[in-house]
């Protein structure tokens, strides 16, 4: 007999639950890169929405202004309508760029508190699908605007809302599944390996779209908006929302078969057979006294099966998720934390372009880096915060780094291109650290937070919680940067710098107490209590 192949001894050697928590943390993960997936083509399309159109106004200057040898000057062109796309072709074209980021990420930031609820009333699975399919849709319509030749700005203001709206179902319900399926022990590892796919739809967003932007921008919003709306569909089929769902499953086909009765009437003797079939096995009849007089009607038998069911937990009040500790202050870090995260997200690209002078795909590849370093940041923000014991300090640490290394970021991104690759790595790294720390273990350390006494359904409204508040500091920032770039990019960095220092001092309470507790490290993170 041949011996079994290495890697089939190696799949068989696990269990039947760490299969399903392994399809549950990859389904997972590339649900919620469709999320991000479809939100980061805005900021690939901004550098055409509004071109440089310098080179073009000096050709235009040649050709009106050239009759020194006795030809017609020729007619002014319409710079600003070849170049850019109505209505982002005023002066005041960062604005309403700005405008577009806030109407998203504000709707964002309210659709969240709501979510939250939402979630824990109905079920997660269908929450989600909902909100992939329409996701994909709104996204799609933006990109039906170049289709069609749409360039009012309601219309694309009122499509930025209604998915920033929608895509508040997915958060929520992502965090809910993996804290679910995975306990406390390793969390921060595991929530940093499973949060890059924040950085991964990012990256896969920059691609697809910088593969059409200079040609088609709207094929960039339509196929990330197909993507979403098939992996929707994907979603409805295969999410598992707990691992007790599929007790029943397994518990019926753990049983003995049910013996299923069958009546025949025998008119002659006035007595009826019952067969009872059991799988498997040959069917054996029973002759049984009528207790009823000849003329009954027979009363087929039913089995009656009794489920004894767990009483269900209540869901918590937004006031009772305030009380739990830390939430206040880890919910405040991270409005400035995810400020900083999402000026990055959405102006990067734009940046780029304009410091480094390179064309909008050119710029959309090199923004990708910011997101590189960012997977590697999560990564060591969980790694560290698990060895530790200690989320805040590490967050703290990290917040503090990262303040020089904007500024850093800032002077040298017009040195060239060695530079500004090794500086995009680096902050990605320290931005995104503790966004992706706070947003993913902390939150589910708190949702699963001793004082709760094993109520799970509370962990979607404390996620919907803290990711909200950070979803104000999402919209502000973007907007802020729009306004701010007016009078210099250096003003935008100055905006972060302050940010990322403002989110370290809210932590500082909490870093206290962690490091008050050193000489007990088995107990020295009381948020990870549960």
């Amino acid at each position: 007999m041949a011996a079994v192949p290495p890697g089939i001894r190696l799949l068989v050697s696990f269990e039947r639950d760490q299969w399903y928590k392994a399809f549950t943390f990859i389904l997972t993960f590339l649900l919620y890169t469709c999320f991000h997936l479809t939100r980061k083509p805005i900021s690939i399309v901004k550098s055409e929405l509004h071109k440089n159109c310098t080179s073009i106004s000096e050709i235009a200057t040649m050709v009106s202004g050239g009759g020194g040898d006795g030809l017609q000057p020729s007619p002014p062109l319409h710079v600003d309508m070849d170049c850019s796309w109505k209505p982002f072709d005023k002066k005041n074209y960062k604005q309403l760029l700005g405008a577009m980021d806030y109407s998203f990420l504000c709707a964002y930031a309210v659709g969240m508190f709501l979510s939250g609820f939402i979630g824990e009333r109905i079920p997660i699975r269908l929450f989600l699908t909902v909100g992939m399919l329409a996701s994909g849709l709104f996204t799609c319509l933006f990109g039906l605007g170049y289709v069609y030749n749409i360039h009012s700005l309601a219309f694309y203001l009122i499509v930025q809302v209604a998915n920033g709206l929608i895509q508040t179902s997915g958060w929520p319900s992502v965090v809910t599944c993996i804290g679910n399926w995975f306990g406390k022990g390793r969390r921060g590892l595991i929530m940093g390996l499973w949060n890059s796919h924040t950085s991964v739809g990012n990256i896969l967003g920059s691609l697809i779209a910088g593969y059409w932007v200079s040609t088609n921008w709207g094929l960039s919003f339509i196929v990330p908006g197909l993507i979403m709306a098939a992996m929707g569909v994907v979603c409805f089929f295969f999410l598992i929302e707990h691992p007790n769902d599929l007790k029943s499953l397994y518990s019926q086909k753990s049983t003995p078969d049910k013996m299923v009765p069958h009546e025949y009437c025998d008119g002659v003797c006035g007595h009826f057979k019952v067969y009872l079939q059991n799988r498997g096995s040959k069917t054996q009849c029973y002759d049984t006294e009528m207790l009823l007089p000849r003329d009954t009607v027979c009363i087929p038998v039913q089995p009656v099966v009794v489920v004894k069911r767990e009483s269900e937990p209540t869901p918590i009040s937004f006031m009772g998720a305030l009380h739990i500790p830390g939430v206040v202050e880890f919910s405040l870090c991270l409005l400035f934390a995810k400020l900083v995260n999402y000026t990055f997200l959405f102006w990067l690209p734009l940046y780029i372009t304009k410091a480094a002078h390179l064309d909008a795909k050119r710029a959309g590849d090199l923004s990708t880096l910011f997101d590189v370093g960012g997977i590697v940041g999560g990564i060591l923000a969980g790694v560290i915060s698990d060895k530790l014991g200690k989320r805040a300090t590490t967050c703290a640490i990290m917040l503090l780094l990262a303040a020089p290394t904007l500024y850093g970021f800032s002077m040298i991104s017009g040195l060239g291109m060695g530079p500004t690759v090794g500086m995009l790595l680096v902050c990605g790294g320290l931005v995104n650290g503790p966004y992706a720390l706070i947003t993913t273990a902390v939150s589910a350390d708190l949702g699963t937070h001793k004082s709760l006494k094993g109520n799970a359904r509370a962990l979607s409204t404390v996620t919907a919680i803290i990711d909200g508040t950070g979803s104000i500091g999402a919209a502000l920032g973007p907007l802020l940067a729009g306004l701010l770039s007016a009078w210099g990019w250096d003003q935008v960095f100055y905006m972060l710098m302050l940010a990322d220092f403002l989110a370290m001092l809210l932590l500082l309470r909490l870093v206290v107490k962690e490091l008050s507790k050193t000489s007990r490290p088995s107990s020295s993170v009381e948020l990870k209590e549960h």
